[in-house]
């Protein structure tokens, strides 16, 4: 069964910066490599919903409501994908989130933990 751990979310105060990584540790390579992967994140009450997404090849997508601010990596070699989050605000407090997309553009795996990213002075 795939797992996705993610981590390195905290407190930061608003305009700080923070990178969140999710590792696929049991996926072998040769399947992380071709998968469209995606971050998202989740407040109480709300609706999960995608930030950031990058293409095997590389292409990227961003919600407008990051756009400019987050940046969205992979290394495939460590099988891990990152978030780097710039000039947080606090509507960017959250639970973080990352799985991969299907062909389909929905969330292929069962989710795991999350991370909290807390954007407050």
């Amino acid at each position: 069964q795939v797992q996705l751990v993610e981590s390195g979310g905290g407190l930061v105060q608003p305009g700080g910066s923070l990178r969140v990584s999710c590792r696929a540790p049991r996926m072998i390579f040769s399947v992380f490599a071709p998968k469209q992967m995606a971050w998202y994140r989740q407040t109480p009450g709300k609706e999960r919903e995608l930030v950031a997404s990058i293409a095997p090849g590389g292409a990227k997508y961003y919600a407008e409501s990051v756009k400019g601010r987050f940046t969205i990596s992979r290394d495939n070699s460590r099988k891990t994908v990152y978030l780097q989050m710039n000039n947080l605000k606090p509507e960017d407090t959250a639970v973080f989130y990352c799985n991969a997309l299907d062909t389909t553009n929905e969330p292929e795996f069962n989710w795991g933990q999350g991370t909290q990213v807390t954007v407050s002075s």
